[in-house]
């Protein structure tokens, strides 16, 4: 199987500086512009199915995708944004004024009362790769979600159990895609990560990279 890992475009959230979570925040101009030029590189490439979260900005994303290809891009919640709970649609600036002790830790796992936890993450990182095992084995599949959660899953599946104790090293930029393919063994090999060579300078030039 191959699986490209999307991040959607920017985003207003993103655009504005907060940290999205599962708020929905539609696409921005350019992120909608992004957009069109990641249709445009997957117009040549083989894919026989297309999965995205069901937030605004990564379904958009995926649609540029779909016309295209002429092909139906299906919602899964599975693959949404990491849950941040009580920092979402604030600016990182606000975060560290409200909830000083997410300075010391990822706010992707600061582990604060409402957020989203490891062991939550682990169980649906788990369940999207059994998932892919069993109906998509011998498919070549795009899945459109978000930079957070991208660079968990990533971690994941070099790691397994063991990734949240580990140094997490991936940026992963609006529409920027990631390759990765699984053998008969079902052990991953990764192609790329966080390319964007689609994007015009200033597509790339306007990358908020941390902003999840």
């Amino acid at each position: 199987m191959n699986l490209y890992l999307i991040r959607h475009g920017e985003s207003e959230g993103n655009r504005l500086g907060k940290i999205q979570g599962w708020h929905d925040f539609p696409l921005s101009d350019l992120g909608k512009r992004q957009a069109l030029q990641l249709g445009n590189f997957f117009k040549h490439i083989h894919l026989d199915h297309i999965y995205s979260s069901d937030l605004t900005r990564a379904y958009d994303t995926a649609l540029a995708i779909g016309s295209y290809k002429d092909q139906t891009v299906h919602k899964w919640e599975k693959v949404r944004e990491v849950n941040l709970g009580p920092l979402q649609g604030l600016t990182r600036k606000e975060i560290y004024e409200q909830f000083p002790q997410a300075k010391e830790k990822s706010i992707l796992t600061s582990g604060l009362e409402g957020t989203e936890s490891v062991e939550e993450l682990t169980k649906r990182c788990a369940y999207i790769v059994d998932q892919l095992k069993r109906a998509h084995y011998k498919d070549d599949v795009a899945i459109v979600s978000h930079g957070g959660f991208i660079s968990i899953f990533l971690m994941y599946l070099m790691l397994g159990e063991n990734w949240g104790e580990v140094h997490r090293p991936f940026q992963i930029g609006n529409t920027s895609v990631t390759h990765i393919e699984w053998t008969k063994s079902w052990k991953p090999l990764f192609h790329y990560v966080n390319r964007d060579h689609h994007l015009t300078t200033e597509a790339i030039a306007s990358q908020k990279m941390g902003l999840l």
